[in-house]
């Protein structure tokens, strides 16, 4: 049995497909998305979050790290010496010379040391899935999602297969950014594929994510004979691809597909900040489009294909508007 890195595996989720879903998320994306929530996705190895406001001081990291990675400093001086711990100092982490073997966190009691990406075996794996399975009921199941599923393909059809052994729903996430060849082992696995359409255009797509569109593009031609419900997603970034130029080559694809069950804009949201700062990485300033514009895109969709229902952040776009009368969009 393959061995994959997953990143988390987020139980009672309910915005990764229908029903109640466990979500495995398994480490690794080819994109580089700057607007990206889920940071710890993407490097394929596991990483090491620190997160500073959480710790308490206790020095068992010290005791716990055999590269002596951590150290404790005064708050008004740089000697990595200081032997007090408590308010007057601060917990420093040499990031650069970190092998992530996790002691230090399986040490840590106040969560300030965090590992993203563990090693699992399949069994691992559906330990965890079965154990909620008693609240899938009727519609939901399983959902793989990433980072990018398909950056581990036979981990990823193990589950899949291990699941519909069990007679679970299954569902994907996915770019769609690969060679059909590697999607098409999947499809007999699959109850459903969500899969993000992020900018139409091609340099647009290469600038703010670091790979071409062309696969993606060239897969949905593929994806309207595979018989499996579908459901797109397109991100919405102020200023990047919230605009008619991006939307309405977006709204004429998908509206060329039969097995479409909806089309959802999923506004900007900063959940990803925190993250970023303990990942030891800058973190990135961008906004969600207002409200207006959101209704303006989904006239844009409408007009391009009016075959096509259109949600917004997980309900269907008449609700949303009921639940959202006034005011920009958090």
């Amino acid at each position: 049995m393959p061995i994959g890195i997953v990143t988390d595996i987020q139980r009672f989720s309910l915005h990764d497909g229908p029903g109640i879903r466990t979500t495995v998320f398994l480490k690794g994306c080819m994109m580089r998305c700057v607007w990206c929530h889920n940071p710890e996705t993407i490097a394929p190895g596991p990483q090491l979050l620190f997160y500073p406001n959480k710790c308490i001081g206790c020095g068992e990291c010290l005791a716990a790290c055999p590269q002596g990675n951590h150290h404790f400093v005064h708050m008004d001086d740089t000697n990595p010496a200081a032997p007090e711990y408590g308010h007057a100092t601060k917990h420093a982490f040499s990031r650069a010379s970190c092998t992530v073997r996790g002691a230090c966190v399986k040490r840590c009691p106040s969560s300030a040391l965090q590992m993203a990406g563990r090693r699992m075996e399949i069994a691992d794996v559906m330990a965890e899935v079965l154990e909620d399975r008693m609240f899938y009921r009727e519609n939901g199941g399983v959902t793989l999602s990433g980072g990018e599923p398909l950056m581990q393909p036979e981990f990823a059809l193990d589950i899949l297969r291990a699941c519909k052994r069990e007679g679970l729903h299954t569902a994907i996430e996915t770019t769609l950014c690969y060679p059909w060849s590697r999607i098409r082992p999947l499809l007999g696995e699959l109850d459903l594929i969500m899969f993000d359409i992020k900018l139409a255009d091609a340099e647009n797509h290469r600038r703010h994510t670091g790979v071409s569109n062309r696969l993606l593009f060239e897969n949905l031609d593929h994806l309207n004979q595979c018989g499996r419900p579908l459901i797109a997603r397109t991100p919405l970034i102020a200023g990047i691809n919230d605009n008619e130029n991006e939307i309405m080559p977006i709204a004429r694809a998908l509206g060329r597909l039969d097995n479409l069950l909806y089309y959802e804009f999923l506004p900007y949201h900063p959940l990803g900040t925190g993250k970023y700062e303990a990942l030891g990485c800058a973190t990135p300033a961008f906004h969600a489009p207002s409200r207006q514009t959101l209704r303006q895109l989904a006239g844009t969709v409408r007009a391009q294909a009016p075959n096509i229902k259109i949600h917004i952040n997980g309900k269907p776009e008449e609700n949303y508007e009921i639940q959202h009368t006034t005011g920009p969009l958090a």
